[in-house]
């Protein structure tokens, strides 16, 4: 009786066995990510000579709870208009912080994030050429950069190992010439390899 007991037991779990899914944001997996975005406002034909963007790549580690290390670089490049031309400023940065998770379903298919950074990298202005096409020189100076940043992210996950993330941050840096604050939005894909 017992053994046909185990075998009733046993053919009932394999039939109401459904799919299993892999398990999602465990302390110590890793993912590869890479996003891209706008910076300083939105692009549109009057602002085309204010245009900036941003391209990063990182790595991020999850923690407890959801939450996670980001660890990464990230180029940023931004233009000012200066008579018909536009002056090229660009960011090379390193970023490392946390990002605490504040909302996410049960099956961790949607959750949101909002994380603080430490940037350190360099900033530099006209690729280094001080002197422009009209005889005039820039007073602002290629210099080493460093402050931080405040992050809101959004991710869902589209398989157990490709994420679709949505972000939003303003980056506040210190020691050059040409701004302290930009804002930054943008998308990006994130790989989980651990």
């Amino acid at each position: 009786m017992k053994r046909l007991y185990f075998v009733l037991v046993m053919a009932v779990c394999l039939v109401l066995v459904g799919e299993a899914h892999a398990q999602r944001c465990l302390p110590g997996m890793k993912g590869l990510r890479m996003s891209a975005g706008m910076t300083d406002g939105f692009h549109s034909a009057a602002t085309r000579n204010e245009l900036g963007y941003h391209f990063g790549l990182s790595m991020d580690r999850y923690a407890k709870s959801c939450n996670k290390w980001v660890f990464g670089a990230e180029y940023l490049q931004k233009y000012h208009p200066y008579k018909d031309i536009r002056i090229p400023v660009s960011q090379f940065t390193a970023e490392g912080g946390y990002y605490y998770n504040f909302l996410s379903d049960a099956n961790r298919i949607f959750l949101c994030y909002v994380g603080g950074s430490a940037l350190a990298g360099y900033e530099t202005v006209n690729w280094g050429e001080k002197t422009l096409f009209d005889g005039s020189r820039l007073r602002a100076e290629d210099a080493f950069v460093y402050g931080g940043a405040v992050s809101l992210e959004i991710e869902t996950y589209l398989t157990d190992r490709l994420v679709f993330l949505l972000h939003v941050r303003e980056r506040c840096l210190w020691g050059n010439d040409t701004g302290n604050f930009h804002f930054q939005f943008g998308a990006g894909v994130k790989f989980v390899i651990d």
